[in-house]
Protein backbone atom coordinates (compact mmCIF):
# COMPACT_ATOMS: atom_id res chain seq x y z
CA UNK A 1 0.00 0.00 0.00
CA UNK A 2 1.39 2.94 -1.53
CA UNK A 3 0.24 6.82 -0.75
CA UNK A 4 0.13 6.90 -4.37
CA UNK A 5 -2.12 3.94 -4.91
CA UNK A 6 -4.38 5.00 -2.20
CA UNK A 7 -4.72 9.12 -3.63
CA UNK A 8 -5.41 7.32 -6.71
CA UNK A 9 -7.70 5.25 -5.45
CA UNK A 10 -9.74 8.34 -3.40
CA UNK A 11 -9.18 10.11 -6.46
CA UNK A 12 -7.29 12.89 -4.20
CA UNK A 13 -3.78 14.27 -4.27
CA UNK A 14 -1.11 12.99 -2.45
CA UNK A 15 -0.53 15.43 -0.43
CA UNK A 16 -4.34 15.56 0.80
CA UNK A 17 -3.33 12.21 2.47
CA UNK A 18 -0.44 14.03 4.63
CA UNK A 19 -2.88 16.98 5.02
CA UNK A 20 -5.56 15.00 6.95
CA UNK A 21 -3.63 12.27 8.28
CA UNK A 22 -0.05 12.94 8.52
CA UNK A 23 1.52 10.03 7.08
CA UNK A 24 0.44 6.52 6.21
CA UNK A 25 0.43 5.48 9.63
CA UNK A 26 -2.31 7.86 10.83
CA UNK A 27 -4.27 7.33 7.59
CA UNK A 28 -3.81 3.31 9.19
CA UNK A 29 -5.27 4.41 12.58
CA UNK A 30 -8.41 6.30 10.94
CA UNK A 31 -9.20 3.18 9.11
CA UNK A 32 -8.63 1.11 11.91
CA UNK A 33 -10.53 3.40 13.98
CA UNK A 34 -13.41 3.33 11.80
CA UNK A 35 -13.53 -0.12 11.80
CA UNK A 36 -13.85 -0.36 15.46
CA UNK A 37 -17.04 2.32 15.22
CA UNK A 38 -18.70 0.06 13.14
CA UNK A 39 -17.89 -3.40 14.90
CA UNK A 40 -19.11 -1.11 18.52
CA UNK A 41 -22.41 0.23 16.39
CA UNK A 42 -22.93 -3.43 15.84
CA UNK A 43 -22.36 -4.82 19.17
CA UNK A 44 -24.36 -1.99 20.98
CA UNK A 45 -27.62 -2.19 19.10
CA UNK A 46 -27.98 -5.64 20.76
CA UNK A 47 -30.18 -5.42 23.60
CA UNK A 48 -29.06 -7.31 27.06
CA UNK A 49 -31.16 -10.56 27.03
CA UNK A 50 -32.16 -12.18 30.97
CA UNK A 51 -29.11 -14.40 30.61
CA UNK A 52 -25.59 -12.62 30.10
CA UNK A 53 -24.17 -16.23 29.43
CA UNK A 54 -25.99 -15.99 26.39
CA UNK A 55 -25.24 -12.43 25.79
CA UNK A 56 -21.77 -13.57 25.81
CA UNK A 57 -22.18 -15.93 22.82
CA UNK A 58 -23.74 -13.53 21.23
CA UNK A 59 -21.08 -11.32 21.69
CA UNK A 60 -18.73 -13.72 20.47
CA UNK A 61 -20.16 -15.00 17.88
CA UNK A 62 -20.90 -10.82 16.73
CA UNK A 63 -16.92 -10.84 16.88
CA UNK A 64 -16.07 -13.53 14.59
CA UNK A 65 -18.75 -12.96 12.18
CA UNK A 66 -17.30 -8.52 11.80
CA UNK A 67 -14.02 -10.37 11.68
CA UNK A 68 -15.02 -12.63 8.44
CA UNK A 69 -17.16 -10.04 7.02
CA UNK A 70 -14.37 -7.06 7.34
CA UNK A 71 -10.67 -8.99 7.22
CA UNK A 72 -8.69 -6.04 6.11
CA UNK A 73 -10.53 -3.74 8.61
CA UNK A 74 -9.94 -6.22 11.19
CA UNK A 75 -5.98 -7.16 10.17
CA UNK A 76 -5.90 -3.39 11.17
CA UNK A 77 -7.32 -3.49 14.52
CA UNK A 78 -6.17 -6.76 16.17
CA UNK A 79 -3.03 -7.52 13.93
CA UNK A 80 -0.54 -4.99 15.42
CA UNK A 81 -1.03 -5.05 19.01
CA UNK A 82 0.71 -2.65 20.81
CA UNK A 83 0.91 -2.51 25.17
CA UNK A 84 -0.97 0.88 26.02
CA UNK A 85 -1.57 1.67 22.29
CA UNK A 86 -5.12 0.60 22.59
CA UNK A 87 -7.57 3.78 20.60
CA UNK A 88 -10.38 5.21 22.62
CA UNK A 89 -12.78 2.60 20.20
CA UNK A 90 -10.67 -0.07 20.95
CA UNK A 91 -11.06 0.67 25.16
CA UNK A 92 -15.04 0.67 24.39
CA UNK A 93 -14.79 -2.34 22.60
CA UNK A 94 -13.16 -4.03 26.03
CA UNK A 95 -14.81 -2.06 28.27
CA UNK A 96 -18.75 -3.81 26.83
CA UNK A 97 -16.89 -7.17 27.16
CA UNK A 98 -16.14 -6.79 30.54
CA UNK A 99 -19.49 -5.48 31.26
CA UNK A 100 -21.63 -8.60 29.88
CA UNK A 101 -18.85 -10.76 32.59
CA UNK A 102 -19.71 -8.46 35.27
CA UNK A 103 -23.32 -9.32 34.90
CA UNK A 104 -22.07 -12.55 34.48
CA UNK A 105 -20.14 -12.37 37.85
CA UNK A 106 -23.40 -10.36 39.26
CA UNK A 107 -25.81 -13.95 38.52
CA UNK A 108 -22.90 -15.59 40.42
CA UNK A 109 -21.98 -17.14 37.42
CA UNK A 110 -18.14 -16.37 37.51
CA UNK A 111 -15.61 -19.02 38.11
CA UNK A 112 -12.66 -16.51 37.21
CA UNK A 113 -12.13 -12.79 38.12
CA UNK A 114 -13.51 -10.37 35.68
CA UNK A 115 -10.42 -9.03 33.60
CA UNK A 116 -9.25 -12.72 33.61
CA UNK A 117 -12.31 -13.88 32.14
CA UNK A 118 -12.26 -10.83 29.13
CA UNK A 119 -8.35 -11.34 28.96
CA UNK A 120 -9.63 -15.11 27.92
CA UNK A 121 -12.55 -14.68 25.25
CA UNK A 122 -10.48 -12.03 23.88
CA UNK A 123 -7.55 -13.76 23.29
CA UNK A 124 -9.43 -16.67 21.92
CA UNK A 125 -11.61 -14.86 20.15
CA UNK A 126 -9.06 -13.04 18.10
CA UNK A 127 -6.94 -16.79 17.63
CA UNK A 128 -10.13 -18.12 15.89
CA UNK A 129 -11.13 -15.25 13.64
CA UNK A 130 -7.43 -15.07 12.27
CA UNK A 131 -7.19 -18.76 12.24
CA UNK A 132 -10.44 -19.20 10.40
CA UNK A 133 -9.25 -15.94 8.03
CA UNK A 134 -6.14 -17.50 7.17
CA UNK A 135 -8.47 -20.43 5.47
CA UNK A 136 -10.34 -19.94 2.10
CA UNK A 137 -13.49 -19.31 2.65
CA UNK A 138 -14.85 -22.86 1.36
CA UNK A 139 -12.31 -24.37 3.80
CA UNK A 140 -13.62 -23.06 7.18
CA UNK A 141 -15.24 -25.00 9.54
CA UNK A 142 -17.65 -22.72 11.48
CA UNK A 143 -17.85 -25.25 13.92
CA UNK A 144 -14.48 -24.51 15.17
CA UNK A 145 -15.67 -21.24 16.56
CA UNK A 146 -18.64 -23.02 18.47
CA UNK A 147 -16.77 -25.52 19.91
CA UNK A 148 -13.86 -23.18 21.09
CA UNK A 149 -16.75 -20.40 22.11
CA UNK A 150 -18.49 -23.42 24.38
CA UNK A 151 -14.94 -24.41 25.65
CA UNK A 152 -13.92 -21.16 26.86
CA UNK A 153 -17.27 -20.29 28.52
CA UNK A 154 -17.20 -23.82 30.51
CA UNK A 155 -13.68 -22.54 31.97
CA UNK A 156 -15.00 -19.19 33.30
CA UNK A 157 -18.49 -19.71 34.10
CA UNK A 158 -20.96 -22.62 36.12
CA UNK A 159 -24.54 -23.44 35.80
CA UNK A 160 -27.10 -21.15 37.57
CA UNK A 161 -27.72 -22.31 41.26
CA UNK A 162 -30.72 -24.21 42.01
CA UNK A 163 -32.09 -24.87 45.30
CA UNK A 164 -31.24 -28.92 45.02
CA UNK A 165 -28.19 -28.28 43.45
CA UNK A 166 -25.09 -28.70 46.00
CA UNK A 167 -21.51 -28.45 44.70
CA UNK A 168 -19.49 -31.64 44.98
CA UNK A 169 -16.57 -31.77 47.67
CA UNK A 170 -14.17 -31.99 44.14
CA UNK A 171 -16.23 -28.75 43.00
CA UNK A 172 -16.12 -27.21 46.39
CA UNK A 173 -12.51 -24.47 45.40
CA UNK A 174 -14.45 -23.53 42.25
CA UNK A 175 -17.87 -22.61 44.10
CA UNK A 176 -16.20 -20.46 46.58
CA UNK A 177 -14.50 -18.72 43.94
CA UNK A 178 -17.88 -18.06 42.29
CA UNK A 179 -19.34 -16.75 45.55
CA UNK A 180 -16.34 -14.46 46.06
CA UNK A 181 -16.49 -13.29 42.62
CA UNK A 182 -20.29 -12.79 43.10
CA UNK A 183 -19.70 -10.72 46.17
CA UNK A 184 -17.00 -8.28 44.52
CA UNK A 185 -19.30 -7.56 41.43
CA UNK A 186 -21.78 -6.22 44.03
CA UNK A 187 -19.60 -4.07 46.06
CA UNK A 188 -20.66 -0.77 44.67
CA UNK A 189 -24.39 -1.69 45.18
CA UNK A 190 -23.71 -1.89 49.12
CA UNK A 191 -24.38 0.65 51.85
CA UNK A 192 -21.48 2.95 52.22
CA UNK A 193 -20.79 0.49 55.33
CA UNK A 194 -16.85 0.89 55.01
CA UNK A 195 -14.25 3.16 55.62
CA UNK A 196 -12.22 4.11 52.66
CA UNK A 197 -9.66 1.87 53.89
CA UNK A 198 -11.57 -0.50 54.77
CA UNK A 199 -13.36 -1.11 51.33
CA UNK A 200 -9.95 -0.99 49.43
CA UNK A 201 -8.79 -4.21 51.60
CA UNK A 202 -12.10 -5.86 51.16
CA UNK A 203 -12.01 -5.20 47.40
CA UNK A 204 -8.07 -6.67 47.76
CA UNK A 205 -8.70 -9.65 50.24
CA UNK A 206 -11.59 -10.50 47.48
CA UNK A 207 -9.90 -10.31 44.47
CA UNK A 208 -6.94 -12.56 46.19
CA UNK A 209 -9.87 -15.09 46.95
CA UNK A 210 -11.22 -14.83 43.78
CA UNK A 211 -7.86 -16.51 41.91
CA UNK A 212 -7.41 -19.95 41.44
CA UNK A 213 -4.06 -21.03 42.98
CA UNK A 214 -3.19 -23.11 40.99
CA UNK A 215 -3.03 -20.35 38.24
CA UNK A 216 -1.44 -17.29 40.36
Amino acid sequence: MTTRAVSTAAGVQPPTIYRLFGDMNGLLAATAADGFTRYLTRKSSRAPSADPVDDLRAGWDMHIEFGLDNPAHYLLMYGQPQPGGESDAAREAHRLLREILERVARAGRLTVPVERAAQMVHGAGMGVTFALLALRPEERDLGVSAQTREAVIAAITTDADTDDDLPRASDSAREARRRVLALRSILDDMPATYTPGERMLLEELLDRAGLDPAEG
